[in-house]
């Protein structure tokens, strides 16, 4: 597709900042950005269920929703995160059936939610990758792997198991501060607090 890049569910995270909320990080099937993206709790469940593979015993929205269209011959072809307005992302499903297409706007999270049922893949507009996402170098993916096979052995990752608070709002840190504690963030993994880092500089800029 013209204008927009391939992303995969790279993992859920909670997030340490807001109560009942997670880290959804994205990332380009083919290359190194990754696009992390604040969603709830029962949008970040609906996910993590339908990747296990877990079957619940009573079928949750967005299986009504797979449900429904299944019946009435509409499938997901795709979903398209759109749109990035003030921090706050917009997607569309992309539903189609034999003879009509249709768009339906929805939040990044619930159509992911329903990308993940209908095995359907996932776009980003390149406007919103070049504005929201954060480049990996091959040093950071490399400090990555080694994080990775250091926590599989016991040795302890670069995450520290407590996360000291913020000694002050973003808004009192210059750029040039905002752009050291963001590549701080990167290298700890720390996606939740590079999202947020990343839309604090995206404000000033």
């Amino acid at each position: 597709m013209d204008n927009t890049v391939e992303l995969e569910i790279l993992g859920l995270s909670s997030n340490s900042t807001q109560s009942g909320s997670f880290t959804l990080v994205l990332g380009e099937s083919e290359g190194r950005r990754k696009l992390p993206i604040v969603i709830g709790m029962f949008e970040a469940q609906a996910i993590a269920i339908e990747i296990e593979k877990i079957i619940p015993n009573r079928p949750m929205t967005h299986d009504l929703f797979k449900s429904f269209a299944s019946n009435f011959q509409f499938s997901v072809d795709h979903i398209l995160i759109s749109d990035m307005r003030e921090g706050v992302f917009y997607a569309k499903i992309m539903c189609q059936s034999s003879f009509k297409k249709v768009e339906i706007d929805a939040r990044p999270s619930d159509a992911i939610a329903i990308a993940v049922r209908f095995d359907a893949p996932i776009y980003c507009a390149s406007t919103v990758m070049a504005e929201a996402a954060i480049e990996f170098t091959e040093e950071d993916e490399k400090r990555e792997q080694e994080a990775a096979s250091g926590s599989a052995t016991g040795k302890g990752g670069p995450k520290e198991k407590s996360k000291s608070r913020e000694e002050a709002s973003l808004k009192d840190f210059s750029l040039d501060k905002l752009n050291q504690l963001l590549e701080k963030a990167i290298t700890n993994e720390d996606y939740e607090k590079a999202a947020r880092l990343r839309d604090e500089i995206n404000r000033r800029n």
